[in-house]
């Protein structure tokens, strides 16, 4: 029988997306289920939620379920490594899902460069997320964005962190009004602050975007980001990967611990991105480490939304025999359905626990 019939969609997408990690090096990463707890509560700004499954263990230490695989690589991998590591995963995070308000194990699929990211490592990365998305689906796009840019505008603002923090919230919501507002109330010029507030509206193509983020250029921060913006989207079109690609500023992270090129990825019929990662050295430094590090994760869960049977089905075939059948006849029943590709369910009774595509009956007198 061949083997991607029994397999989920997300089984069979997990072993592409596996396949394509290791042939550009990745090597495979286990970690343990739990961390020390307090990893989390003193970097609980760079968890998507809050909320953390602890326990103590045997001698008394405090630990948690993991809510993050990025987190625990980043502080478990050594410092100063003269080499880089290319790690890919696929682990189970333990966090509170949606509005659903109560805990989930959702299943993740990522990779990780930590070392010197220099333009080809960084290229390279996405070009493998967008081929992660390709796998998934063909209606997708991988939206780009440069934290570069915005922490540049707001440094020349004169801002301090926290207004920075609720900055960055704004503009990932798009909330136009409401940065003009905090900008105002933070004596914010008028110019400086339509700059910022066309950051957050900036989107389209490669083409079409550049020309308009070079318009927002006002110190070294913001200059630099722009070209590193301008080398990699130039590389992404030399090397035929520039199509589903557009260019979003509002695709923003964590000030404190994202730095450099940020992405989403999504699929058609799935709501909010289904992939997303960026440039996070500012998260090693937290760590006391000095290197720099790239990647993303995929949220397998996700995958529901894309699986056309979604569970709907237990077997293609529901093969009904009676007492009067041979066993050797329902077998090779059976092995002949097999032999075209389809899941066969036996069974003297027409269960009604099963789905099934289609009913099949041998024997006589059924």
């Amino acid at each position: 029988m061949p083997q991607n019939l029994v397999l989920s969609f997300e089984e069979k997408t997990s072993m592409k997306l596996a396949e394509l990690f290791a042939s550009y090096g990745y090597k495979k990463y286990k970690m343990s289920k739990f961390e020390e707890y307090d990893l989390y509560i003193e970097n609980k700004s760079f968890l998507k939620s809050e909320n953390v499954i602890a326990f103590n263990d045997p001698t008394g230490k405090l630990l948690a379920l993991k809510p993050d695989v990025t987190l625990s690589i980043a502080k478990n991998t050594a410092d100063n490594e003269t080499e880089p590591r290319k790690l890919f995963y696929s682990e189970n995070v333990y966090r509170v899902s949606g509005n659903m308000h109560e805990f989930k194990e959702i299943p993740q699929l990522g990779l990780e460069y930590i070392g010197e990211v220099d333009t080809y490592s960084l290229c390279e990365v996405l070009i493998v997320a967008k081929q992660s998305l390709a796998i998934i689906s063909d209606s997708y796009v991988l939206d780009i964005s440069h934290m570069g840019l915005l922490i540049g505008l707001l440094e020349y603002a004169g801002l301090s962190y926290e207004v920075r923090d609720e900055i960055t919230t704004l503009i990932g919501t798009k909330n136009s009004h409401e940065i003009r507002r905090v900008l105002s109330s933070r004596g914010v010029d008028t110019d400086l602050t339509e700059k910022i507030v066309t950051l957050s509206t900036l989107y389209g193509s490669i083409d079409k975007i550049i020309p308009l983020a070079e318009k927002l250029i006002v110190n070294e921060t913001t200059r630099a980001a722009v070209e590193e913006l301008k080398t990699v989207c130039n590389i992404l079109k030399i090397s035929g990967q520039a199509d589903n690609i557009n260019i979003d500023f509002s695709v923003v992270s964590d000030i404190s611990y994202y730095n450099g090129i940020t992405f989403r990825g999504y699929i058609e019929k799935v709501p909010g991105s289904i992939l997303s990662g960026g440039r996070y050295d500012n998260l090693l430094k937290k760590l006391g480490k000095n290197s720099g590090a790239v990647g993303f994760a995929v949220y397998m869960d996700l995958l529901s939304y894309l699986d056309r049977d979604n569970g709907r089905y237990d077997a293609d075939v529901l093969l009904i025999y009676n007492e009067n059948t041979s066993a050797e006849k329902v077998f090779e029943a059976a092995a002949e359905l097999r032999e075209k590709g389809e899941r066969v369910f036996a069974s003297t009774t027409e269960c009604k626990n099963i789905k099934y595509k289609r009913l099949v009956k041998i024997g006589e007198g059924i």
